[in-house]
Order: C-alpha cells, then sequence, then structure tokens
C-alpha cells in the first residue's frame, strides 16, 4: 500500500503542520514516509503545500504526481490539485472558504466547514486540526491516537490546553466526516 496525499492552503493555515504530523503518525504506525514541504516566499498569506507519501514498502519519490487524497484549504489550491487527483481519490475541503465543490464526479469530496467548527470551538487555530481530524477519519491512513502521539512531541513544553483544544479540533472533524454532514 503506497497513499500519496497533497496538503494545500494559504502559509498560516497550518498546512504544512498538517503534512508533518501526517508523517509523524504514520512513521509512529511503522511505515515509510516521506514529507515534501513547498511554500512560497511571503510564508504567512503566501502559497503553501506539502506532500506526504505513506507506504508499506520503500518509497523511491516524494513527488505524488498522482495523488490519492488531498486536503484543500482555499479555492486557488483547488484549482491546482482537483485535476491531479486519482480516479476515486478523497478530497477534503474546507467548506467556508472554498467557494465551489470540485467539478469531477469520480472522487469522494468531503466538505468540512472548518472555521465554523473552530468559532464553536472558541479557537480559529484549530482549523488544521478539524480539517486533519476529517481526513484521518475519512481515510484511515493513520489513527488520531498516532496523531496525537506526534504532536505531543511537537508542542512539549506548551501549555496542556493546547493539547486539549488540539485534541478537540481532531475530534471534531473526525465525527463531521464519520456522520457524513
Amino acid at each position: 500500500m503506497t497513499k500519496k496525499t497533497i496538503f494545500s492552503g494559504f502559509g498560516g493555515q497550518g498546512v504544512l503542520m498538517m503534512g508533518y504530523l501526517l508523517a509523524l503518525a504514520a512513521m509512529k504506525d511503522g511505515k515509510e514516509v516521506t514529507y515534501l514541504p513547498a511554500y512560497g516566499a511571503e510564508v504567512r498569506g503566501g502559497t503553501a503545500n506539502c506532500t506526504v507519501v505513506v507506504s508499506d514498502e520503500e518509497i523511491f519519490s516524494p513527488v505524488a504526481s498522482s495523488p490519492d487524497y488531498a486536503v484543500i484549504m482555499n479555492n486557488p489550491s483547488l484549482l491546482k490539485y482537483e485535476g491531479m487527483i486519482r480516479e476515486g481519490g478523497v478530497i477534503v475541503l474546507n467548506s467556508n472558504l472554498i467557494e465551489r465543490t470540485p467539478s469531477r464526479n469520480d472522487l469522494d469530496i468531503v466538505l468540512v466547514p472548518a472555521n465554523d467548527i473552530a468559532r464553536e470551538l472558541g479557537s480559529d487555530r484549530t482549523i488544521n486540526m478539524i480539517m486533519l481530524g476529517a481526513f484521518v477519519a475519512k481515510t484511515g491512513i493513520t489513527s488520531l491516537e498516532s496523531i496525537m502521539e506526534g504532536l505531543s512531541e511537537i508542542v512539549k513544553g506548551k501549555k496542556p490546553g493546547v493539547m486539549k483544544l488540539n485534541r478537540k479540533g481532531l475530534d471534531r472533524g473526525r465525527e463531521f466526516a464519520l456522520r457524513g454532514a
């Protein structure tokens, strides 16, 4: 099994963090992983994307020419990546920031109102965790427990409230994706 994922949006939306957390979680699951981040010179507000490849076997290239999955945070990213996703692939979209649904009918599209859910949780900083929770629930590529283990490595030394809030975001994203709303 080799699965390729693109995470894409504006800098500052936590796109690279989502990809990094997926890579870390998959490594904890004993998988082979590559993580390839890319971002514009502006960083915050510019383009940001990353490719994560997860496999049971050795990975020979981190490039995902036809990814299985995409987590898309804005309209420009949808325009860029919609045509690249393989037939039968999954796209998780932040429906609060993306004005249209993909035109392809051979994709499994998950519309997540991540900004609305984050407001309910009381912090816009959870938007990426909401999207990641929905992605993990829909694809089963790793578990939320592995994501949390990876996150605890990244944010060690920070307030426990940060971990709790991120877990709430992951859980709410998961719940939303599983309920099929």
